[in-house]
């Protein structure tokens, strides 16, 4: 009597009938470093993202501030603007707005609009750079694998950015499990 093997004996189960592994921190933690070259600043980010994110894991384009929605850019620059206050670059353009603008108006400004032109220009300038940083850091999470980044707006088809548009980031789920607990 002849006995036929079963044609899928040898057939291992695939990667993907298997749950995928479960992301801990210390693997963020390795992918970010092996990405960026600010791997805290970039970690900051991603547990701000996390924290403030609706349940489908998505924040932005617009976040509920203190009295207004604001872009999400300008949400997460705001919340991480106070870790440069002792920095040696934030001192220095401090002085060397308020130098700037005391040369410019002389004797003829008053003292209390004067000092608030240059906290109002101080701001700026922080909010400006501060988005570049969120946006480079963005970029490190993406390129990581973390997160994901589109734009809503006005024109949703153009093919570049801008065109009133803001960004949109949506953090992976074992990403958002990994961080679920205190970072």
């Amino acid at each position: 009597m002849f006995h036929q093997a079963d044609l899928f004996d040898h057939i291992v189960q695939t990667p993907f009938a298997m749950p995928p592994p479960a992301v801990a921190l210390p693997d963020l933690v390795e992918r970010v470093s092996q990405v960026s070259r600010r791997p805290r600043y970039a970690l900051l980010i991603l547990n701000l993202i996390a924290k403030g994110a609706r349940e489908d894991g998505s924040l932005g384009p617009y976040v509920q501030s203190e009295a207004d929605h604001v872009p999400v850019r300008d949400w997460l620059c705001r919340a991480l603007a106070p870790l440069a206050n002792r920095d040696c670059r934030r001192t220095a353009m401090i002085s060397a707005v308020r130098s700037e603008l005391m040369a410019k108006a002389g004797a003829l400004k008053n003292a209390a609009d004067l000092a608030q032109q240059q906290d109002e220009e101080i701001q700026a300038r922080i909010l400006r750079s501060g988005r570049t940083n969120v946006s480079r850091a963005v970029s490190d999470l993406v390129r990581a694998g973390l997160l994901h980044r589109h734009y809503q707006g006005y024109r949703v088809d153009h093919p570049n950015r801008g065109a009133q548009r803001e960004a949109v980031y949506t953090i992976a789920p074992d990403v958002r499990l990994a961080l679920a607990g205190d970072f």
